[in-house]
């Protein structure tokens, strides 16, 4: 009987242990959900096979190419709009996440505040626009924008440089960014 006890628990939790994590909506420095890093732009209908997907196209001289490219679930949620390079080989520039259950392991996503970045991250940069601030981080490709209205009111007008200690810990994120290249 302890023998059966002793095996259960050590098969328990390898089972626990062993169960692959779900990376449907998970963020990496390698990837977002299905998209990896290394992925080229011809392979996204494959990639999103099971999603729907709408490219914005454009006629140049050289012949149509893409400029951005939205992928939707079946359901019609908008869940990333994907930038591709214009190289000879396009490969993926930029991905803006729209689905609030992207998020990294540590839960950052488009549902947090600037105090969760601080809490995970080092701010490398605070580059200032006419409404919005765009903070980029050191450790990975990740970028946030958050809207001048999360602002003190003297901040929200003017393109004057703002600091980290500046932004309140509670401006939530706006939009959140993948660049790649």
């Amino acid at each position: 009987m302890k023998k059966l006890v002793i095996f259960l628990f050590f098969y328990t939790i390898c089972l626990s242990s062993c169960k692959e994590k779900d990376t449907t909506f998970l963020i990496t420095n390698n990837g977002i959900g299905k998209l990896e890093k290394i992925s080229l732009a011809r392979d996204l209908e494959l990639i999103y096979a099971d999603d729907s997907i709408v490219k914005d196209t454009f006629n140049s001289k050289l012949g149509p190419a893409y400029q951005k490219v939205k992928v939707f679930e079946k359901g019609g949620k908008h869940l990333l709009t994907i930038t591709p390079s214009d190289d000879s080989i396009p490969v993926i520039e930029n991905v803006r996440v729209f689905d609030r259950r992207f998020s990294t392991d540590t839960g950052i996503g488009l549902n947090s505040t600037f105090k969760d970045i601080q809490a995970n991250y080092t701010v490398k940069k605070i580059v200032t626009t006419l409404n919005s601030i765009v903070v980029f981080v050191k450790e990975s490709d990740l970028y946030f924008t958050i809207d001048k209205e999360e602002l003190p009111a003297n901040l929200r007008f003017g393109t004057n440089t703002i600091e980290a200690v500046q932004i309140p810990d509670d401006a939530k994120v706006k939009y959140l960014m993948i660049g790649w290249n």
